[in-house]
């Protein structure tokens, strides 16, 4: 099963400034997602939300990139935006930011869908 996924700019902007070894292994597990590999290691819903993160760690850091799935478009996962994670539990302001985001994407969709 192939899923689509699609980044917006804050999520590249994110990608870009992480140090190239860490980039280079999140480009790699979020390829792995997209053929169909479904592990907790690499991508995994956060509780009580309809968030997920791809998860990536490198020397040390912990790396996520947090997405939900484009539920008007066949498999496609679209990518928020990025932070490092220095705690266990995902910060809940992230995951207020990603949710503020996926709204703004529906609304946006659904403004181009009328037009």
């Amino acid at each position: 099963m192939k899923i689509n996924i699609e980044y917006l700019d804050e999520a590249l902007s994110y990608i870009d400034v992480m140090p190239e070894k860490a980039r280079k292994k999140m480009l790699y597990n979020v390829s792995l997602v997209s053929i169909g590999v479904m592990d907790d290691q690499l991508f995994k819903k956060l509780s009580d939300s309809g968030i997920w993160e791809f998860r990536a760690e490198y020397e040390g850091c912990q790396y996520r990139l947090l997405s939900f799935w484009d539920k008007t478009r066949q498999s496609l996962i679209v990518a928020t935006h990025g932070f490092d994670k220095k705690t266990k539990k995902t910060p809940k302001k992230e995951i207020t930011h990603a949710e503020q985001i996926r709204n703004e994407y529906y609304k946006t969709q659904k403004r181009n869908e009328n037009h």
